[in-house]
């Protein structure tokens, strides 16, 4: 059986497109080149579905939510707090997983950080 080799792209739709690609840059430092490549590094990554009653994903009309793995989840908060963007005052701590934050881009998509342990 072949199997998928891992995410190959995570796309958003957008009504400023090169405004919200500045901001990822920006904001969370996601250095894609001008085609959207991003070589991002070893780790793991998490595919998991929720009902489609969550609140989870912060709006429901969000039908899916990028998270990114980050090395010090407070120190990115902060970063993003300094920038003016929408952070989520909680954060989740989750035994043998990690923590995790929130942060709302400029177009209204919640986006997960995630310290993993």
């Amino acid at each position: 059986m072949e199997r998928v080799l891992g995410i190959g792209g995570y796309f958003l739709r957008a009504d400023d497109p090169e405004s919200l690609s500045a901001w990822y840059r920006d904001c969370l430092g996601l250095d894609a080149d001008e085609h959207g490549l991003w070589r991002q590094g070893d780790g793991p990554t998490v595919f998991a579905t929720f009902g489609s009653d969550t609140d989870y994903f912060g709006s429901r009309t969000q039908g899916t939510m990028l998270n990114f793995r980050v090395g010090d989840l407070d120190a990115m908060l902060a970063q993003l707090r300094s920038r003016g963007a929408d952070v989520a005052d909680e954060t989740q701590d989750m035994e043998g997983v990690g923590r995790f934050g929130w942060v709302t881009d400029p177009e209204g998509n919640r986006v997960e950080l995630w310290q993993p342990v």
